[in-house]
């Protein structure tokens, strides 16, 4: 795609030209996330179905903020265990990272809850001993909360290349946030509708009953006698 096209386009992707689309999983929870969201400012927690998120749940993750910029993590898929090489559920979302990142991935939880925002995070682990070099992405959501309870972020963290010895942690290369614009018709609440009474409710395609009319019946109508007549009976 040339510079004059660039220009011309509306649409804006988290991955550079210069860099091979790897992170399919990535991909699949930011579309999710966006499916869900449907043009507000973000989905909610309880909104979140495992089955939509099929192909991916090995890298995705959910963080409940415990205070500003501290996460645990809630649920993780195996392939954050195997980076570890532990269980993770419980563990802070620091516990993945070089205690040089740590401030910055902080930083980065602050953004995406409070401004709020989506972050896409570049992370990397050098090479050591039984420990292949790895690439990596970090991607983080917000979720509304359903009850007031804590916030919560829906994440997915993927790798390319073999794991190696664990435990892995990694280094920030780059991040990227990008700002959530939320479409006024889909936060504007419709007008509740005008109650009928009962009188005026019609059930389906049921036609309202015409008003009962007394019509007289001449054959059937009691004669009565003036009142200057009796009735007298003779013994």
């Amino acid at each position: 795609m040339g510079p004059a096209k660039r220009q011309e386009s509306n649409v804006f992707t988290l991955v550079t030209e210069d860099e091979p689309v790897n992170f399919p999983a990535i991909a699949q929870v930011d579309a999710y996330w966006e499916g869900l969201r449907d043009g507000r400012m973000m989905p909610k927690r309880g909104e979140i179905d495992p089955r939509g998120l099929d192909g991916a749940l090995e890298y995705a993750l959910m963080l409940e903020i415990l205070a500003p910029g501290v996460a645990r993590i809630r649920v993780a898929g195996m392939h954050l265990c195997d980076l570890l090489g532990m269980e993770v559920r419980g563990m802070p979302l620091t516990a993945l990272f070089e205690p040089a990142a740590r401030i910055q991935i902080s930083d980065a939880l602050k953004k995406v809850v409070s401004e709020p925002r989506v972050a896409e995070i570049r992370l990397s682990s050098p090479s050591t001993l039984g420990c292949p070099a790895l690439n990596a992405r970090l991607f983080l959501a917000p979720l509304e909360n359903d009850n007031g309870g804590p916030h919560r972020i829906i994440g997915c963290l993927q790798t390319v290349g073999s794991i190696g010895r664990a435990p892995r942690r990694f280094a920030i290369e780059r991040m990227h946030f990008r700002r959530i614009v939320a479409v006024a018709d889909a936060t504007t609440r419709m007008p509740e509708p005008k109650k009928e009474s009962a009188a005026q409710k019609q059930p389906g395609f049921a036609e309202s009953a015409p008003a009962f009319k007394h019509e007289a019946n001449p054959e059937k109508e009691t004669k009565i006698a003036p009142h200057y007549l009796r009735l007298v009976k003779s013994g």
